[in-house]
């Protein structure tokens, strides 16, 4: 992580239909994330990581509601993996 951006987690994986997925990124806190949608043949070229580096001017505001599974699944995230792990 540099001074120019945020560690988040991947915290949802998101399957739409069979060519979409859509990944977002949290905060450790919950507070705000970064949400991807990437097609299936580009997951097939790139993995995702259990962590990416994010400008934080790129990040969104978190739901509420939303804001404790999302600290909880960025816990387990960092507990069980690297940030450049392939998850």
């Amino acid at each position: 992580m540099t001074d120019d951006t945020v560690q988040c987690w991947l915290v949802e994986r998101d399957f739409y239909d069979e060519d979409l997925v859509t990944l977002i990124y949290a905060t450790p806190d919950g507070s705000r994330a970064v949400t991807q949608q990437r097609s299936t043949a580009l997951l097939m070229k790139e993995q995702v990581t259990a962590a990416i580096e994010i400008e934080p001017d790129r990040l969104e505001p978190v739901d509420e509601s939303e804001r404790d599974r999302y600290v909880r699944e960025a816990e387990r995230m960092a507990e069980q993996h690297e940030p450049d792990d392939p998850v």
